[in-house]
């Protein structure tokens, strides 16, 4: 899929004033690789994560994020989701077809997304699963990259401003290995992760 769509670049520029709002700051955004299949594995706190993230890496990548198979269900929204190049997953299931089509892009070059939490988090701690792990070790051509977000759980307190922070980095612990189990892979990146940002919940339900 030729990067970035045209519906992904409109997309983004319909959320720069969600992101001016939120007083978006990013950094780390040159530790993505310009070119070549990558992994961004992030945690999962609202479901203003996968805009924010892909607005901070607009102008580096498009990512294509694995996203809840209902979006696709709402109406207007499967055009915009396909022509974004996001990938459908069904949410709890395991889903094998979701992680074929996460793989052929990886392989074919693509920035693929995903939240290992699996669901946002509610302030919650949640073990991360293994599909991340298995995508990882399955592409192992792929770059994995981790980003910190928070801030984004304040959209909801209007009008209190929220201050949002995206934060791209390479894993401390390195990039996956040959041999690595794909569960302890998944959690050792998602600790990276939540070493940065803790869980949260919205600014309503505190």
């Amino acid at each position: 899929m030729r990067e970035p769509t045209r519906t992904y670049r409109i997309a983004m520029a319909v959320n720069l004033p969600v992101a001016a709002w939120g007083r978006l700051e990013s950094s780390g955004v040159e530790t993505l690789p310009a070119s070549g299949p990558i992994l961004v594995v992030g945690n999962h706190d609202s479901h203003w994560d996968p805009v924010m993230i892909g607005f901070a890496a607009r102008k580096r990548r498009m990512i294509r994020a694995l996203a809840k198979s209902q979006l696709w269900d709402v109406k207007g929204l499967a055009p915009v989701l396909n022509g974004m190049g996001q990938i459908p997953i069904v949410r709890g299931a395991g889903d094998a077809q979701a992680l074929a089509n996460a793989i052929e892009a990886l392989r074919a070059g693509s920035c693929v997304g995903v939240f290992p939490e699996g669901t946002r988090s509610r302030g919650r701690e949640m073990r991360a699963r293994s599909g991340v792990g298995r995508l990882a070790l399955e592409v192992p051509e792929a770059h994995v990259s981790c980003v910190a977000v928070s801030g984004t759980s304040d959209l909801t307190g209007f009008p209190r401003r929220p201050k949002i922070k995206v934060h791209f980095f390479d894993p401390a612990g390195g990039q996956p290995r040959a041999g690595e189990n794909p569960g302890e892979l998944s959690a050792r990146l998602m600790a990276e992760i939540r070493a940065i940002t803790p869980p949260t919940i919205s600014y309503r339900k505190r």
